[in-house]
């Protein structure tokens, strides 16, 4: 599935000018805080780069998924969050800190998990062995480029202009929410008549995997002693996937349209999701709550 110009070109765009104003809300103490009480940190990667993988192969023997279908669910399942989670954390009123170091490290270790996952999901369902290479270079380049360097950005911003940055805070709000409303009519009008049937294909196995992450997330850091505001946190890191990256793995390494088909309907409900668990947090007053833990 070829990515539009939207998504290709405009979305990485509007996500640096983003990141910036994420920045613009954040100060060094907030990383300070996530780093002196690491739990969270430890919890959020435990569950993205090896329990959602592992839940995945519980899934897809419940659910008789077809080999190439199987394979798809364990790739999107190995996939560590995206930029776009950032976003729904911070519209949420998550903790944005926890949610950059998240991606970051789990981007940074999926390099490595991503790979043995696939590679255990085709020996096992396909009765073959590959090795899958992810970029290393290009995904480093990546998070330098579209998370760490506008967030920087943003901090300075906010230090040297803190009145000029909570003005921003607003408008960043909002021009969050039009950028993503307009990814999700870019991908349903690039699938076409297709989204029906690759949502008949791979929904239920994508809407299982999605609760179950959200569920993992929120669930599964308040029994560990996260708050509910960083427990909000780590439930939208492990919800909303990078699935682009997802998609790179099954279309261009494994070259599996079929294969793609987890990924490609991942990739539009885990938005449907993410507005119902901003919304849970907005009713719940999530916002502002206590990050300590």
């Amino acid at each position: 599935m070829e990515q539009g110009p939207l998504i290709e070109i405009g979305l990485p765009a509007a996500l640096f000018l983003i990141m910036i104003g994420m920045g613009m809300t954040l100060t060094p103490k907030d990383f300070r805080e996530v780093l002196v009480a690491p739990r969270a940190t430890l919890f959020g990667l435990l569950a993205q780069v090896i329990l959602m993988p592992l839940l995945a192969f519980v899934l897809i023997h419940f659910l008789s998924l077809s080999p190439a279908l199987a394979v798809g669910l364990v790739v999107i399942a190995a996939c560590p969050g995206g930029t776009t989670s950032n976003l729904f954390a911070y519209l949420g009123g998550g903790d944005v800190a926890l949610s950059i170091i998240l991606t970051v490290l789990a981007s940074l270790i999926a390099i490595v998990t991503l790979p043995l996952f696939v590679s255990v999901a085709l020996e096992q369902y396909h009765g073959m062995s590959a090795v899958v290479e992810l970029p290393v270079l290009k995904t480093v380049l990546a998070l330098v480029v579209i998370i760490l360097v506008p967030v920087s950005l943003g901090m300075l911003i906010k230090r040297y202009a803190n009145a000029f940055s909570e003005r921003m805070e607003k408008v960043v709000s909002v021009f969050g929410l039009v950028v993503l409303l307009a990814v999700i009519v870019a991908i349903v009008s690039q699938l076409g008549d297709r989204m029906f049937e690759l949502i008949r294909q791979g929904g239920v196995a994508a809407i299982f995997l999605n609760i179950v992450g959200l569920g993992v997330g929120m669930i599964g850091g308040r029994l560990v002693g996260l708050s509910r505001q960083r427990a909000f946190t780590v439930a939208i890191e492990i919800g909303i996937k990078n699935g682009t990256l997802g998609l790179l793995v099954t279309l261009t390494l494994l070259k599996s349209s079929e294969m793609s088909v987890p990924a490609a309907v991942y990739g539009v409900l885990m938005f449907a999701f993410g507005f119902l668990m901003i919304g849970y947090a907005k009713l719940t007053g999530i916002a502002g709550g206590e990050k300590a833990s």
